[in-house]
């Protein structure tokens, strides 16, 4: 997946979708796609899944809602929270140790999936979006700026977390 080496400090950063994350995507065109990894020790400590809950879950109750709030406002219709088949309301639509699918529905035509893999000390986080109508189109661009420095931050604060508890 991610030629790596083990390291024991990770700063997450940015990095094209590895083609792995990108075959896993099932969205019948991508409008949009980004990546983020991190590098660090412990990667195997915690399934794909579990990965993704630490990443999206796992974070101050203002910091979730903040997020299901920006969900929202992209459209982006939410399933259960707390759920055992969701992820902060985000469907798991297939899951491995290794890797796991996540998804949603649209209210406006923004239909996003996210992905979590895990492989040889590297833990990658990666985001795809289809937009189908010009509403989607204008909300995805007033937003995406601000995307990519949140993900480096959720990714950044999963690893930095699992570091403290270990």
């Amino acid at each position: 997946m991610v030629e790596s080496t083990t390291q024991t400090s990770a700063a997450a950063r940015e990095i094209e979708v590895p083609p792995g994350a990108l075959a896993l995507c099932t969205l019948a065109r991508i409008d949009y796609q980004n990546a983020v990894i991190a590098e660090f020790d412990g990667v195997a400590d915690r399934t794909a899944e579990q990965w993704a809950r630490a990443i999206l879950e796992d974070q101050p109750p203002a910091m979730r809602e903040a997020m299901t709030n920006r969900f929202g406002a992209l459209g982006v219709r939410l399933g259960p929270i707390p759920s055992d088949d969701h992820v902060l309301g985000w469907q798991v639509r297939q899951r491995t140790p290794d890797q796991v699918l996540l998804g949603a529905g649209s209210t406006i035509g923004l239909l996003p999936e996210i992905v979590v893999q895990r492989a040889d000390g590297a833990l990658v986080f990666a985001y795809f979006n289809q937009r189908e109508t010009d509403e989607a189109r204008a909300r995805w661009a007033a937003a995406e700026h601000m995307h990519v420095p949140a993900m480096l931050k959720l990714l950044q604060g999963a690893v930095d977390r699992f570091r403290s508890d270990r």
